[in-house]
């Protein structure tokens, strides 16, 4: 699904004027968002809209004149002398179907009288594009939507986040249910704005040719839907090599643990066949924990040996993982920069794998691979220092741009980009912030490579999956998870095949 920055929603929204006209979209939005409402708050008695002076204001006019029905409407307007021809049409209805029209508060007693008794608040204040200050009468709103028992309802993003970037002031509004309108905005699924917007659904709105067509750096997103297309299935002809065979180098005597959970991330999205190497001095721990998946041994004070076994054991597998507890020693560098230097599998590289990558990333350049850095290995594997707030997105295209190797940015949100398209991953929970999670995710990655997915393409599908079995475990066990359930939770957490509701014009995001 296509993202948009703020600047490429105006695009597509002018181009849809131009084809459609302004009443018409903002009759379609109205009616969107009425369903929105009529889903999360089918029994409420009073719905009370705070709305700013342009568009965004106009929708929730829009959106309480579809509603209808029993519930008592009133909006609290901003005056203002111009009006496009969309909200006038929207405040006309309105008006026509019961809603009550009140000027807007100005003082803070006002604006918690406005709330008083109301089951739903409707954040309608500023729009996608707006860069105005929370200041004056509209900080009064919006802290009384704070402080008020309401659930807020935000039409197309909160007030007070940036649609692009995803900052958020701190006096902001904090939603409980957002529906952006037309397309996802990228700031959306970014922090700290993503932890502001409650439950996100993205409204269609008849707008997705000019979604579509709209020019300059592309980013997306999948769904459960898209993610479920994307996944491989197993043909009834299949062996247990040709349903994905990974070889995972990863392990050592200090770091047992990294190779075992990598290697059951592989096993438990899918993997028929499992093969780690590891050196001789982690054997051991592996044996006694992995039983349906081999191990193999190499010394690794032989580099060359140790390299030339590596590629041996590729014949018999279709993807590679590479780093998850790999020591830090010359040695295994030199192991890692001449394995990887020859390898002709597409491979998944990770953790020690990115150290001993660090200055060689030569090594990679051109081959079908993707890095899968936390932003510490980030900061060092790009050379450019630690990785500021609200620059994620910025210094993971630069980085992919310069180097031309597809990279995934783990954290809230993860980011993979190929250097065409940067893909914005809106599952997971904070659940996932627990050692060794990471080392599971390659594992996925490796699989689903093996599986047939080009390496982006895993990369992203493997980190929306992650996500939905952080999202799974973190349901089934409250408090104590740990790596280990994120790979067990893999099968039970994927979504069901199912045919969308029909004539439903929502998509749940997050």
């Amino acid at each position: 699904m296509r993202v948009l920055t703020a600047e490429q929603m105006r695009a597509a929204d002018a181009a849809a004027v131009a084809r459609t006209g302004d009443v018409a979209l903002m009759r379609a939005a109205g009616e969107v968002l009425a369903e929105g409402l009529r889903a999360v708050a089918p029994d409420a008695g009073t719905i009370v809209a705070f709305a700013g002076p342009g568009n965004n204001g106009g929708d929730a006019f829009a959106a309480l004149a579809a509603l209808g029905g029993p519930a008592r409407r009133i909006v609290y307007a901003f005056a203002t002398t111009s009006t496009s021809a969309g909200r006038a049409d929207a405040e006309r209805r309105a008006a026509a179907a019961g809603v009550e029209l009140r000027p807007f508060p100005h003082t803070a007693g006002e604006a918690t009288a406005a709330l008083e008794g109301a089951d739903v608040a409707i954040d309608a204040l500023l729009g996608t594009g707006a860069r105005a200050e929370i200041t004056g009468d509209l900080e009064i709103a919006v802290r009384a939507l704070s402080k008020g028992r309401a659930p807020v309802f935000a039409i197309d993003l909160p007030t007070g986040v940036d649609a692009t970037t995803g900052a958020a002031a701190e006096n902001g509004v904090r939603a409980d249910t957002t529906i952006t309108l037309g397309a996802p905005k990228l700031g959306l699924l970014l922090e700290p704005a993503r932890s502001r917007c409650g439950a996100l659904y993205v409204g269609d709105i008849g707008i997705a040719a000019e979604v579509d067509a709209v020019a300059g750096v592309a980013y997306a997103a999948l769904d459960a839907a898209e993610f479920l297309r994307m996944l491989p299935e197993r043909g009834e002809a299949s062996d247990k090599r040709t349903a994905g065979a990974p070889l995972v180098v990863a392990g050592s005597a200090q770091f047992p643990g990294a190779a075992v959970l990598c290697a059951r991330g592989a096993a438990r999205s899918g993997a028929g066949y499992v093969t780690v190497a590891a050196p001789e001095s982690a054997a051991a721990a592996l044996r006694a924990h992995l039983v349906e998946q081999v191990v193999v041994t190499y010394d690794d004070r032989d580099p060359a040996a140790a390299i030339d076994l590596l590629l041996d054991l590729t014949r018999r597998s279709n993807a590679v993982a590479i780093g998850p507890g790999l020591g830090m020693s010359d040695a295994m560098g030199e192991i890692v920069r001449g394995f990887l230097s020859k390898l002709e599998r597409p491979f998944v590289a990770d953790a020690s794998a990115l150290f001993h990558l660090g200055k060689h990333l030569d090594v990679v350049r051109g081959k079908a691979c993707v890095l899968t850095p936390h932003e510490g290995e980030f900061a060092r594997l790009s050379g450019e220092g630690t990785v500021a707030p609200g620059t994620r997105a910025a210094r993971l295209r630069s980085f992919v741009a310069r180097t031309g190797i597809a990279t995934l940015l783990k954290g809230n949100a993860t980011l993979i980009d190929d250097g065409t398209t940067m893909h914005v991953n809106i599952s997971g929970t904070s659940a996932l912030a627990t050692a060794g999670t990471g080392d599971v995710l390659t594992g996925i990655i490796a699989t689903l490579i093996a599986r047939g997915l080009s390496p982006v393409d895993a990369a992203r599908a493997g980190a929306y999956w992650h996500g939905l079995a952080g999202a799974h475990a973190a349901r089934t066990r409250r408090v104590g998870i740990v790596a280990g359930d994120v790979a067990e939770a893999l099968g039970y957490a994927l979504p069901e095949r199912r045919v969308p509701e029909s004539g439903s014009r929502l998509r749940r995001l997050q």
